[in-house]
């Protein structure tokens, strides 16, 4: 009776403890993905501002006018 609640012990941790490594496991490749999605988040933003900063009418016509002032010298 003793030797069988010690094997029944003894499997339910060995279980816990796998579940608890794959738990682990999930959760690294959760953030890993995260952190992907946040660098292409970023770099997106980095894209949309740098294009934006271009679509203003001040910055055009300020590269225009140094475009044409180094066409004339």
């Amino acid at each position: 009776m003793e030797t069988t609640i010690i094997t029944l012990l003894t499997i339910a941790v060995i279980l816990l403890s796998v579940v608890i490594i794959a738990l682990l496991v999930a959760v690294i490749l959760v953030i890993v993905k995260v952190n992907r999605i946040v660098k292409s988040v970023d770099q997106i933003t980095n894209n949309l501002s740098s294009a934006t900063d271009w679509l203003s009418p001040v910055k055009v016509f300020s590269e225009a006018v140094k475009a044409f002032n180094k066409f004339r010298k």
